[in-house]
């Protein structure tokens, strides 16, 4: 066996049971609303490493713009074209 230890801001969330399935639901809305920012947002992780470019999150974001996720992945991508305008 081979122990890992979780940095900060990691959080392992059991989903064996039904109300462990809800508790972590829960947790994950929590901090979307609070922090304003999507829980593994697999755009947003492979365009920060350089996996994929903007192009590619806005074609994914347009298919998706009636939804809050792609409305998420639009902002992203507003918020990261005024860091590059800085």
């Amino acid at each position: 066996m081979k122990v890992l230890q979780l940095g900060r801001g990691i959080a392992w969330l059991d989903t064996g049971t039904y109300d462990n399935m809800l508790e972590a639901s829960e947790f994950v809305r929590t901090i979307e609303h609070r922090q304003g920012l999507k829980i593994a947002c697999l755009e947003e992780i492979a365009l920060v490493n350089h996996w994929i470019d903007q192009k590619q999150v806005a074609e994914r974001a347009k298919t998706m713009r009636g939804s809050s996720y792609g409305r998420y992945l639009l902002q992203l991508l507003d918020d990261r074209s005024l860091k590059d305008k800085h």
